[in-house]
């Protein structure tokens, strides 16, 4: 079985991808997006840290979060999240995907995908990068036709906050932006 190892930096920013068991599009729904924004806050009562972006598209979900000073445990925070998300979504009669006899015997829900993608943020160049593909993500997935139409993101905190113009990679009224470059970043395993 393979190790996975993780990145540790107290302190640090981590960008963080999530997806649901075989890419089911729970979060078109109202009430899981609900339930998955309140996951996020108790577990930020518990264990806090800064979000500085998110989005969430129908089927997985990226977060760059900061850390508290000292505090490196990332995946405690992920696994609790996912956690009381699977426990109240399917309390509510949510629906999982079917689960292998080894899921089962590992008492593993077939609501996310076990493992997850994170990525060490290094410098400022790095951060605006993953920023910016958060951003940019329900464009490039055809989910709206610039980063200000996706309800689902941390966007206009970031407009209000003077991190981007209002019309960052705007196609309203016939613009026709520069799509933002992300080559540099292994697009492959944030999908």
């Amino acid at each position: 079985m393979p190790q996975y190892r993780r990145a540790f930096r107290p302190g640090g920013s981590f960008f963080l991808t999530m997806v649901t068991e075989r890419r089911a599009p729970l979060f078109k729904d109202e009430s899981a997006r609900t339930l998955l924004r309140q996951a996020i806050d108790q577990c930020r009562v518990s264990r806090p840290f800064e979000i500085d972006a998110i989005v969430l598209l129908p089927d997985h979900w990226h977060l760059l979060l900061t850390l508290p000073t000292g505090d490196a445990d990332y995946p405690t925070r992920i696994a609790a999240i996912k956690a009381k998300f699977s426990h109240e979504f399917l309390a509510g009669g949510g629906v999982e995907q079917d689960r292998s006899a080894s899921r089962i015997r590992h008492r593993r829900r077939g609501v996310w995908q076990r493992h997850f993608w994170e990525h060490e943020i290094r410098n400022d160049c790095d951060l605006q990068a993953h920023v910016d593909y958060i951003h940019y993500n329900p464009v490039k997935h055809g989910l709206a036709n610039c980063p200000h139409g996706w309800g689902f993101s941390s966007f206009s905190r970031a407009v209000s906050r003077r991190w981007y113009d209002a019309d960052w990679q705007c196609r309203c009224a016939g613009r026709k932006p520069i799509v933002p470059d992300f080559d540099e970043l292994p697009i492959e395993h944030m999908e």
